[in-house]
Order: structure tokens, then C-alpha cells, then sequence
């Protein structure tokens, strides 16, 4: 006999069973809503916390975190990369708007700078370098 510490599968006809799903679950998320929970209670935030708050807030990180890998994937994919790396996430959090403004004060370790050169600093074109170019 087994030990007894795996998960036991959720009979067909037993409803006590089929009611054991996790509030991640029947919210339809990824994030763990329990987690949520429990840190939003340990922080003392508020003296009283609804359920449906722990529910909401891993929504909206979920759906954060989502918007920040579909964007950091693509700039992965744009410098021929198959792993996102922290200059991929730069990149994307910092040429999105929104994203932009959400993570304001936040460094990104080992990503770099945005590439920006000032228009000052640029070479001057003046009409006898083009002249003599197009020739």
C-alpha cells in the first residue's frame, strides 16, 4: 500500500469530493487565491478582509503578470531569443505606456538602459554632405 500523501481523485458519485476544489479553481485562475488571502490577513491591511478581495487581487496580478510575458516574450522573439530575459522585460515594460508608468520607480536588475541617443549629440547633416553622398 501507498504511502497516502498524493492527491486522491475526486469520485464520480461522492458530491463532498467534487466540492474539494481550490478557490483558484472556481475562479478559473492561475494565481493562488488562498495565498493571496492568507498575505492580504498577515499584512494587516485592513482589520477585515472580504473573500472575494483575495479573489480579485490574483486576478489582477495574473492578468499583470500575463501582459508583462506576452510583451517580454515578443521582445525575446524580436532579438531571436527563446528564453525572456531581464532585457527583455526591460524592453518591453518600458516601450508599453501603461506598463510604463506601473513600474515608474522600479529598477530591473541586469537589464540595461533603454537604447536613446540625444538628437544633439548626433551628427550634423548639413546640405554638402548630402550633396557630395548622392553623388
Amino acid at each position: 500500500r501507498m504511502s497516502g500523501r498524493g492527491k486522491k481523485q475526486a469520485a464520480a458519485g461522492n458530491p463532498k469530493s467534487a466540492s474539494k476544489r481550490s478557490r483558484s479553481a472556481r475562479a478559473g485562475l492561475q494565481f493562488p487565491v488562498g495565498r493571496v488571502y492568507r498575505l492580504l490577513r498577515r499584512g494587516r491591511y485592513a482589520d477585515r478582509i472580504s473573500a472575494g478581495t483575495a479573489v480579485y487581487l490574483a486576478a489582477v496580478l495574473e492578468y499583470v503578470t500575463a501582459e508583462v510575458l506576452e510583451l517580454s516574450g515578443n521582445a525575446a522573439k524580436e532579438n531571436k531569443k527563446t528564453r525572456i530575459l531581464p532585457r527583455h522585460i526591460q524592453l518591453a515594460v518600458r516601450n508599453d505606456d501603461e506598463l510604463n508608468k506601473l513600474f515608474a520607480g522600479v529598477t530591473i536588475p541586469q537589464s540595461g538602459v533603454m537604447p536613446n541617443i540625444h538628437s544633439q549629440l548626433l551628427p550634423k547633416k548639413t546640405s554638402g554632405n548630402v550633396a557630395s553622398s548622392q553623388e
